[in-house]
């Protein structure tokens, strides 16, 4: 039996645990980096080991960012008084791109899931709410994705929020697939999704 070196399989193995990579397409990337003499494995490596060392989460918003608070939250040109709640960052970078929202987020950093012990408690869900009780927002936008999950976040979400009737409570609107992903989203569909939000 053929056997490759052993760091040409450490490699292969690392590759495979990256979600949506099995280990066919591990396999390849890993050969496609070894044969590749333009690809600077030392810039690639450097930019991998020290993706942690560069990261930080927002204390107000919780988004991962370069510095806290981000530079989102710090920015005096946005409404403040308006805050999308998201479930993940890469969801906020995806409504912020279509430069039809001018608000603020709030990440949740996931979803309520039962089934795999992910209560209220493990969601940034008690930040949100110490920022509802400060009086300074006017709206808040529930941005998490139309999955099962993300439907029965955004209920739980209302029902705390229904204490709250000086603030408009809204959902975006379904310009999204059943089961999709708002990262993956396109720009017009978001835009669509945002313009069309009705009250939750």
């Amino acid at each position: 039996m053929l056997n490759l070196p052993k760091s040409l399989q450490r490699l292969i193995n690392e590759l495979s645990k990256l979600p949506g990579i099995g280990q066919k397409t591990a396999q390849r990337l890993a050969f496609y980096l070894l044969k590749k003499d333009n690809i600077d494995l030392t810039n690639l490596s450097t930019a991998v080991s020290g993706i942690k060392n560069g990261v930080v989460f927002c204390s107000i918003c919780h988004m991962m960012a370069e510095s806290d608070p981000c530079s989102i939250d710090m920015d005096a040109k946005r409404d403040k008084g308006l805050v999308c709640i998201v479930e993940e960052t890469l969801d906020a970078v995806a409504i912020d791109r279509t430069a039809q929202y001018n608000g603020v987020f709030h990440v949740l950093g996931g979803v309520l899931n039962p089934l795999e012990g992910i209560g209220p408690e493990k969601l940034e869900i008690q930040s949100l709410m110490d920022r509802v009780k400060q009086g300074n927002i006017k709206e808040l936008i529930i941005a998490t994705n139309p999955s099962l999950e993300g439907e029965t976040t955004a209920m739980h979400m209302a029902k705390l929020l229904k204490d709250y009737p000086e603030i408009k409570v809204t959902r975006i609107a379904r310009g999204l697939p059943m089961g999709g992903d708002l990262e993956y989203a396109d720009d017009i569909t978001l835009m669509r999704a945002l313009e069309g939000r009705r009250e939750f």
